[in-house]
């Protein structure tokens, strides 16, 4: 029995455990993040945001959450309703399994695969057919026009994202998200000697979490609301959270791709005090406002400016650098990973 426990039960609760310890946080993270930005977003128009429910309005997460919570669900009568009610589930799952792969720390994963960005990759790819799905299934046509837009720009912009992740690759030598961070504590952090590619690649994360100036599949000025436009109590917040926790997702990516993980900036007091996931979750901070900054700022683009900046600036400069960066690599042998492990 013993023996039973240890060999087949005990590894079950284990793995569960640690995907709690991931998604407990990161629920939290999303609810807080709606009210950071409304915060931030209200510091730069010069209003207050939310102040009223608790100290500093900072209960009003949880207030939205029960309102949305405790509303009916309706479902529109032409609406296919398995799907309809299927889109924002994978939307949201898919947001949260991503996680998967992310490293917090040094061995802080909860698997260590050495495909990990391919998987992160995929992933995020596959986000698009839950937008599709609320889409079609809503049976109304500035849903689907919505999703229409949606699914164009993802795949506009997963291009050259896949492009620039390609061009990390070749620097740090390795699939897997853990050697890429260690790759940058070899040498330097890659928004250094990438950082044409880290800036292309930050601006298609906008795109590809439809956020501000991007946000054209959920334009209220012409599609009422795109593709969620039917939803409504917890379907509509499923969605609602799919977005916020993919954001909190391309942050994280972008941390590990460009900004050493959780390294440190300097290798030495008072910096290397901090633990190396206080680090990361730094980071991600400062781009998540980032994100916000860029919604308080820009306004919308036009649908084929979208269009424009994916495939006729974006696409040949990121071709063009996996070119550039694979000859340097391949000329002058500067793989981190490759040099360190000749050393040794």
């Amino acid at each position: 029995m013993v023996e039973f426990w240890w060999t087949y039960i005990w590894p079950v609760i284990w793995i569960l455990l640690q995907i709690l310890a991931i998604v407990v946080p990161l629920l939290v993270g999303v609810a807080y993040l709606t009210y950071a930005e409304r915060k931030v977003i209200a510091a730069m128009h010069l209003r207050r945001g939310p102040n009223v429910v608790g100290v500093y309005g900072l209960l009003q997460p949880i207030a939205d959450g029960m309102k949305l919570f405790f509303k009916e669900t309706v479902i529109p009568s032409g609406a296919n309703r398995i799907v309809f009610v299927m889109a924002p589930m994978i939307t949201f799952s898919l947001a949260l399994v991503a996680w998967a792969v992310i490293p917090l720390g040094d061995g802080l994963v909860v698997a260590d695969i050495n495909v990990g960005i391919l998987y992160l990759f995929a992933i995020s790819s596959l986000g698009v057919y839950g937008v599709l799905m609320a889409g079609w299934a809503s049976n109304s046509k500035y849903a689907f026009l919505g999703a229409l837009r949606s699914a164009a720009q993802m795949v506009s912009y997963e291009i050259s994202m896949g492009f620039i992740i390609i061009t990390v690759l070749i620097v740090a030598g390795s699939l897997n998200l853990s050697d890429i961070v260690n790759a940058q504590k070899e040498s330097v952090w890659f928004i250094i000697p990438l950082f044409p590619m880290a800036v292309i690649f930050f601006i298609s994360t906008l795109a590809e979490t439809n956020r501000h100036p991007f946000d054209l599949p959920e334009a209220e000025a012409e599609l009422v609301a795109g593709y969620f436009v039917e939803y409504s109590s917890m379907t509509f917040a499923l969605f609602f959270l799919g977005e916020y926790a993919n954001m909190i997702l391309m942050a994280g990516m972008t941390t590990i791709l460009f900004f050493g993980g959780w390294l440190p900036p300097f290798d030495i007091a008072p910096f290397n005090w901090l633990p190396g996931p206080i680090w990361f979750i730094i980071k991600m901070c400062m781009l998540l406002f980032i994100f916000l900054w860029v919604r308080a700022t820009f306004p919308r683009y036009r649908y084929d400016q979208l269009m424009r900046l994916g495939w006729k600036v974006f696409l040949p400069i990121s071709l063009a650098a996996v070119v550039i960066v694979g000859g340097v690599v391949l000329a002058f042998d500067i793989s981190p990973l490759a040099n360190a492990a000749a050393s040794k």
